[in-house]
């Protein structure tokens, strides 16, 4: 209910834009249509009713505007969710480092976020507000975009490599069977043939 683009919305049913007084440069630039100082020309006009008439006027003043929405504007307070998660992993609260820089006939503005010394995103927009809102998306999404690490996602298990398949060995198969000649038969010395007697010389030859 008081987020910027709800408060946005109800400034754009009362033509606030039109009675917002603004310097000339941003007026040139689009000022009258940015949602920050829309919702903030709404929240002065609440801040009159209830100096005006009281608590219960200035609550009514808004209910029945915020009901007369055809549909709820989607919240997006990216800093205010930075925050909470800069907080609870760095123990630090975002701080935005912006500034301006003229480009053709408008100024556009470049924010970057830091958790201490750690720069977290770097953010663009046509105000300094919106530059830093796009800085702090850049860094939730640097931050908690990972499948891994958002709520309701299963982590996926690391896979471990598997030892290689050893080969399982064959039977050795059975030796053919080889034909063995017999062992050569053994002569006794007593049968074997006398060697041949040596010729003496001078005796005749048979």
């Amino acid at each position: 209910m008081v987020n910027t683009n709800t408060l946005a919305e109800l400034a754009e049913q009362l033509d606030l834009g039109s009675y917002l007084y603004l310097g000339k440069g941003i007026a040139k630039g689009g000022g009258r249509n940015l949602k920050s100082l829309l919702a903030n020309g709404f929240e002065a006009v609440l801040g009159a009713v209830f100096l005006d008439a009281g608590y219960d006027a200035a609550y009514h003043y808004y209910l029945n505007r915020y009901r007369a929405l055809p549909s709820p504007a989607r919240d997006e307070n990216f800093k205010g969710r930075l925050q909470q998660v800069a907080q609870e992993r760095f123990g630090e609260t975002p701080v935005y480092d912006s500034e301006g820089a003229r480009v053709g006939n408008r100024r556009e503005y470049t924010s970057v976020v830091f958790a201490g010394s750690e720069p977290l995103g770097t953010g663009h927009g046509p105000s300094k507000q919106e530059a830093e809102q796009d800085a702090a998306r850049a860094a939730l999404e640097a931050l908690v975009g990972s499948v891994a690490e958002m709520p309701g996602k299963k982590q996926a298990k690391p896979r471990t490599r598997r030892a290689p398949r050893q080969k399982r060995e064959q039977p050795a198969a059975p030796a053919a069977a080889t034909e063995t000649t017999p062992p050569a038969e053994v002569v006794p010395l007593h049968a074997m043939a006398e060697p041949p007697r040596s010729r003496q010389f001078g005796e005749p030859l048979e």
